[in-house]
């Protein structure tokens, strides 16, 4: 009996930790212990924003087109496709673009993934500052200023801007939980160091930018990589970039299982953990692997609650918490239905990622 205790509140504490007690925690000292980001709209250093598709030829025009019409000095932008042997007509009609349109190139590169190709993209360009950004993407005109004005702070290596999600009419599709971890990292920005991005809009300096293993992706793996390094990686809200959202709740779960399949592999073998200030050592814990671990930690929760029902008042409590949030994903109840369907994700991934491990390559998301 006491070891179902233990694990009773030891996994409410750490659901309770990483859902609430950081968040609140995170935004309360960064009220008072602020690291404001020195930045500079008027630096425009040379720029080579880098494009990774794989059969992309529904978006990639459109694309190109709105990367064309930034607002930033044109004479200091390449822009890049690097494709990872579409099969499609993607790089057909990135050579059309180009053919017209200097500014624009591709590489046709042999499949390898999405980080291969960027990798590739990076050593064969020769901006100052490197951004990247994905193929079913939208950037607002100044984003790029944005992002290159974060970057002009000397300690900052890395940024990302601020992934909206809409509906093809350009209705905010943005539900309470994205809001919510924006929020939060826009709390861990502003304490130091974001501890993780997102690839539709972030940019880093060349000189900062570090090859990782092609399984893991920039998102999580940049930022923690940049503060082992003894840099910043922030977060820009004004810098936008949109994109349509997963059109069902389904399509969704798929996405996040195959996102969090690479986050189980940074975690468990990409040493994200060492060399870390305090402050952002607490931040990775509570934010990253408590919140990849809440999957388990809910079914650890649900079996000593069950354990314990006749234990005392606690323990019936959460199991008719417990027993409730089930109930309103059966009836459909959004937030409900999405906490749920993203929290069993960290555990399927980890199923899916002990089996077989985890691809460097990708198809594109379902989202068009």
């Amino acid at each position: 009996m006491s070891a179902a205790k233990t694990l009773f509140w030891g996994t409410l504490g750490a659901l309770a930790w990483t859902h609430v007690g950081y968040p609140l925690a995170a935004g309360a000292l960064a009220r008072v212990r602020e690291r404001r980001v020195a930045k500079d709209p008027e630096w425009q250093p040379r720029v080579a924003v880098i494009v990774a598709a794989h059969d992309e030829e529904a978006v990639i025009e459109r694309r190109l087109e709105n990367l064309l019409a930034l607002d930033y000095p044109a004479d200091r932008v390449e822009l890049v496709v690097a494709s990872d042997a579409s099969s499609d007509r993607t790089n057909e009609l990135v050579e059309g673009v180009a053919a017209r349109e200097p500014r624009v190139r591709l590489l046709d590169c042999a499949r390898g993934g999405k980080v291969a190709a960027q990798d590739r993209a990076v050593r064969e360009t020769a901006g100052e500052v490197v951004a990247f950004s994905d193929a079913n993407a939208t950037w607002a005109p100044d984003a790029l200023r944005r992002l290159v004005s974060a970057l002009a702070d000397p300690e900052v290596a890395y940024v990302c801007g601020r992934l909206r999600l809409e509906d093809a009419e350009g209705t905010n599709r943005e539900g309470l939980y994205w809001r919510y971890e924006l929020w939060l990292r826009e709390q861990e920005s502003r304490l130091g160091s974001v501890t993780g991005g997102n690839g539709a809009i972030y940019a880093l300096r060349r000189s900062d930018y570090v090859e990782v293993d092609p399984r893991w992706g920039h998102d999580l793996s940049l930022p923690y990589t940049m503060v082992q390094n003894g840099r910043r990686a922030v977060y820009e809200p004004a810098a936008q970039a949109f994109e349509q959202p997963t059109p069902t709740n389904e399509a969704e779960y798929a996405r996040k299982v195959r996102m969090f399949e690479h986050c189980w592999e940074i975690t468990l073998r990409g040493s994200m953990l060492r060399g870390l200030p305090a402050r952002y050592l607490v931040s990775m814990v509570s934010h990253r692997v408590l919140r990849y671990s809440s999957g388990l930690l809910h079914v650890v929760l649900l079996g000593s609650s069950v354990l314990l029902v006749g234990a005392g008042w606690p323990y019936v409590v959460a199991l008719a918490g417990q027993l409730a949030l089930l109930a309103a994903f059966a009836a459909r109840v959004p937030i409900a239905r999405y906490y749920v369907y993203v929290t069993w994700a960290t555990v399927q991934a980890l199923w899916n990622y002990l089996r077989r491990g985890v691809p460097a390559a990708w198809d594109p998301a379902a989202t068009r």
